[in-house]
């Protein structure tokens, strides 16, 4: 029986299209109403491109910005 259980749920699997990471959170987003994440989303987004940006030739105006 859970053989075909899991038969059944690969099947399923197999239908559904590919999505990418950023669809997949805002379908979370959206049907679990956790609109209060956004903003540390947002955030996290920001801090993690201005560590990225630091060790590039861009950083010494990255400094004057703080």
């Amino acid at each position: 029986m859970k053989k075909e259980h899991a038969s059944e749920f690969e099947k399923a699997a197999a239908t559904q299209p590919k999505r990418g990471l950023m669809s997949e959170l805002w379908d979370f987003l959206k049907s679990n109403k956790k609109w209060w994440l956004l903003p540390i989303i947002g955030i996290f987004l920001i801090f993690s491109l201005l560590i990225a940006l630091s060790s590039t030739g861009v950083a010494p105006f990255i400094y004057t910005l703080f």
